[in-house]
């Protein structure tokens, strides 16, 4: 259920749920020798840790990884790599009282349906964004080794509600807006728009609601000829796993659905030979692929997150015990926006799959 082929060298499997003892992972075909730095790994983990702020989660998870095999004095062996973190501030009674009444949104009941009564889906069980914590430990290792090859792979909150943030595309100094983006609590490179963020995820939270957002992710520095046509093509493989994301709902490269409603001569990108006689184009309306091949312009792609399903507000629904109409007010721990940790998991699941391509 939980196991894939990134492309031809990387595969993933995880298990575990939610409310369980732990979360783990097996990855292997991860190149050897190569030192993993657990400063920077657990600062990339930090990005998404629950209770890291006022407005996401309060459940409070330490993330510590353990590794189990795979990794010797901190440099990687070549041999399948596993990973557990354990689960410590778990509350499975908060969903007692939804055994029988499927959330809106939820997996609850396309899971049931598929996998029968006694699947596990406290706090989502083994559909949960909890998971989601193991895919950030492998990107970022995959990220390390990337950055390795002077390869860069950056996400940030690009839209929340009405607030723009600063994209890719206009910023000269990406370095400068990559720092940014990795220390402040929302993932932002304009740092004006944290109060406005404060303010809307205040609101939610008063009204018991939430809202989804956009996260903006780029590749800069991988050159032209990366990737496959047809079916194993760098935009295939980014969104497979971009839809092992928890609450992911689209995904668009370039100018993406804006760029369907452009002339020809509006969206081509046109080429040029730059000062160090590197042929470039002017611009990025492609996002960095054409026909599944990296052109070597910076890879520019968006993933929508659809608002948290988990809200305090009194919803409709059924009792699949009693076959009847009824309304529930779900209880727990929830972030008012997926979209704020789900920034650093989309910046792993690219960077593994760029560093597939390059093995």
């Amino acid at each position: 259920m939980s196991s894939v082929s990134i492309g031809e060298n990387i595969k993933i499997s995880l298990f575990g749920e939610s409310h369980g003892l732990a979360i783990g992972g097996v990855i292997d075909g991860l190149p050897h020798g190569q030192k993993v730095d657990m400063e920077k790994l657990d600062k990339f983990m930090a990005r998404r840790k629950p209770g890291s702020g006022k407005y996401v989660t309060q459940r409070k998870e330490r993330d510590e990884i353990k590794f189990l095999s795979g990794i010797k004095d901190f440099i990687i062996m070549g041999d399948p790599l596993a990973v557990i973190i354990e689960n410590n501030n778990i509350r499975p009674e908060d969903y007692k009282t939804l055994a029988y009444t499927p959330r809106p949104s939820h997996i609850d009941f396309s899971a049931k349906k598929k996998f029968g009564e006694h699947i596990d889906l406290i706090g989502g069980g083994h559909f949960s964004a909890r998971l989601t914590a193991i895919l950030t430990a492998f990107g970022g290792i995959a990220k390390q080794i990337l950055e390795s090859k002077n390869i860069l792979v950056s996400a940030h909150l690009d839209r929340i509600r009405e607030i723009q943030d600063t994209r890719h595309n206009d910023i000269e100094n990406i370095q400068k807006a990559v720092e940014k983006s990795e220390n402040n609590r929302y993932s932002i490179i304009n740092e004006e728009n944290m109060e406005k963020i404060d303010k809307v995820l205040q609101e939610l939270v008063k009204e018991k609601d939430s809202t989804g957002g956009i996260v903006e992710c780029s590749v800069f520095g991988l050159p032209p000829g990366v990737g496959n046509p047809v079916f194993d093509g760098l935009e295939n493989n980014i969104a497979k796993m971009s839809f092992a994301i928890p609450g992911v709902k689209g995904i668009e490269f370039g100018s993406g659905f804006e760029g369907a409603l452009k002339l020809g001569s509006e969206n081509n990108d046109n080429f040029y030979i730059d000062e160090r006689k590197e042929i470039k184009t002017k611009t990025n309306h492609a996002g960095g692929i054409i026909g599944g091949i990296s052109s070597g312009m910076p890879i520019n792609l968006k993933v929508a997150f659809k608002p948290t399903p988990s809200i305090g507000k009194e919803q409709g629904t059924v009792n699949i015990q009693t076959m009847s109409n009824t309304r529930i007010k779900i209880k727990g721990r929830h972030d008012p926006c997926i979209a704020i940790r789900g920034v650093v998991v989309v910046e792993a699941i690219v960077s593994l799959v760029v560093l597939d391509y390059l093995l």
